[in-house]
């Protein structure tokens, strides 16, 4: 299904993390997985985050996306160019074929610079305790599909979704149990008020380069 740049899936139950980076950045006007933040790729900062709290990361990438030097396991996006839904049904298929039996998977963005081990390890242990398909967080701006835990047999359901044109993860999230975790439960680890912003554009990313290199002074 994908091709190693570096260890495998580990075999550690319980949850399996994934970084989508197989967006085309056209808003961006580069790679943004390959931008540099505090002196380390995007991708490399988020992959380090994402192995701290599930034990294990993958890429989802186009193919040719090797990112060898951010030595993890790449899983070729089976519906490239299709959005990240294809990349979230990608995962679930990689962690059903290889994945040791995980129920839950979590997946992020590689594109959100101030996510924090602690409100991931939160959301993971939520996820493990629930009896939902899908566990987001709901933000001032909305759902935040692209940084929650899905399980692994909700693939069969978004697989179908993807072959009737579903293109958008909110409609997918919409045909799944969903455990929403509001204010109450995410505000505490976002002190700075930007736990779930991400860089979009090239200004947004020079945001973030401006408050990491300021908090870093």
């Amino acid at each position: 299904m994908g091709e190693t740049t570096g260890s495998h899936i580990s075999k550690t139950p319980g949850v399996a993390g994934y970084v989508l980076a197989g967006g085309r950045s056209k808003r961006f006007g580069q790679d943004k997985a390959r931008v540099r933040l505090g002196g380390e790729m995007m991708l490399t900062r988020t992959c380090r985050l994402v192995r701290e709290v599930s034990r294990s990361v993958s890429v989802v990438a186009d193919r040719g996306s090797r990112y060898a030097d951010s030595n993890v396991w790449v899983v070729e996006d089976l519906w490239p160019g299709e959005g990240p839904l294809g990349g979230i049904l990608t995962s679930l298929l990689a962690t059903a074929e290889t994945g040791g039996g995980r129920d839950w998977n979590f997946i992020v963005s590689c594109d959100m610079p101030f996510l924090t081990r602690e409100w991931l390890t939160f959301l993971i242990g939520r996820a493990l305790a629930s009896r939902a398909q899908v566990v987001l967080a709901h933000s001032a701006a909305g759902p935040e599909p692209l940084c929650a835990c899905w399980r692994t047999d909700t693939a069969e359901t978004l697989r179908k979704a993807l072959e009737r044109g579903v293109r958008k993860v909110t409609d997918g999230v919409a045909l799944l149990r969903s455990e929403v975790l509001d204010e109450r439960d995410w505000k505490r680890f976002d002190s700075a008020g930007r736990l779930f912003w991400n860089m979009n554009t090239a200004a947004d990313y020079e945001e973030a380069r401006r408050i990491v290199e300021a908090e870093e002074s």
